[in-house]
């Protein structure tokens, strides 16, 4: 599988940073690139979860990853957030990005609708035939109310372009199911940053991470040293980090990492759109500590 050396390691799933209008802000977009890259950072995901897809417009999505392929220039693949809970609007999503230069989609199981799992099946089969685009599926039933099983991932795997799954749901008994009954060139990225560690372990081959917008360097290195079998030395870093890993979601993503990636001068504004709000005061001494505890304070 060509594309399978371009989906692996520390994979930012990137944060859109926003002016104080709430507007996508492309010059420190840009900024932010040349961060992950100077830090040796793996890939992008480019208007994911993390990065606000729900409260973007479609043309602002196009615009945003579009924006994000040309600030890479080649230098790192960008895997753009095409997902949709009707299979229509990720269809016309990812018709638009066939010719961007993204390396591939990140398509999530759709939410809210809480389809079957022929319905999954049917909806990433739809999406894969409208495109040459490497597909990555997204499974993160935290957020859609929908767990795709490890069958329906290795059923999709069948189909060519259909590459490898995002699994946001902290089982790490699930890497061997899926690569058991999807062959072990599917690949397996964690999206479970706590448990990110533990599923290259066990043979996934990487982490599409909130941590990374912080702690890009030491996410990098982390999973360099996992994928070279070096595991006593990536889990030095990683409990370092296991803080952020935790407390980054003690309000809904990407609440606490936009405030995050705010105290450390990376984002000019900790704006969200709504219905999402700036980090409470409650929250932030804990986020803080997890700052420090990274030694990133």
């Amino acid at each position: 599988m060509s594309s399978a050396p371009l989906f692996s390691g520390s994979i930012v799933a990137l944060i859109t940073p926003m002016d104080s209008h709430g507007e996508v802000d492309y010059n420190e977009l840009k900024k932010l690139v040349e961060f992950h890259i100077n830090a040796g950072t793996h890939g992008i995901v480019s208007v994911g979860t993390t990065g606000e897809a729900a409260t973007l417009s479609i043309e602002e999505n196009v615009k945003t990853i579009l924006k994000t392929v040309e600030f890479a220039d080649g230098r790192i693949p960008v895997i753009a957030g095409a997902g949709a809970n009707a299979t229509s609007e990720a269809i016309t999503m990812t018709k638009l990005l066939n010719d961007s230069g993204v390396a591939g989609c990140l398509s999530v199981v759709p939410y809210y609708n809480k389809p079957t799992q022929e319905g999954m099946y049917q909806h990433f089969k739809a999406i894969a035939e409208c495109t040459d685009l490497p597909q990555i599926l997204y499974n993160v039933p935290g957020r859609t109310g929908s767990d795709m099983q490890p069958e329906t991932a290795a059923r999709l795997a069948e189909i060519s372009n259909i590459v490898g799954i995002k699994e946001a749901t902290g089982d790490v008994s699930r890497v061997k199911k899926i690569k058991d009954l999807a062959g072990e060139d599917f690949i397996f990225l964690s999206g479970d940053d706590a448990t990110g560690l533990e599923s290259m372990r066990l043979g996934g081959q990487g982490v599409i991470s909130v941590t990374n917008n912080l702690a890009a360097a030491d996410m990098a290195k982390m999973c360099e040293l996992a994928l070279a079998g070096k595991f006593d030395e990536a889990e030095v870093i990683n409990q370092r980090l296991m803080a952020l890993h935790k407390d980054l979601f003690i309000e809904g993503n990407p609440i606490p990492v936009k405030w995050a990636a705010y105290k450390l001068g990376l984002i000019s504004s900790p704006v969200l759109r709504l219905p999402l709000t700036v980090l409470s005061e409650k929250a932030q001494p804990t986020v803080l500590a997890a700052l420090q505890q990274a030694k990133l304070l």
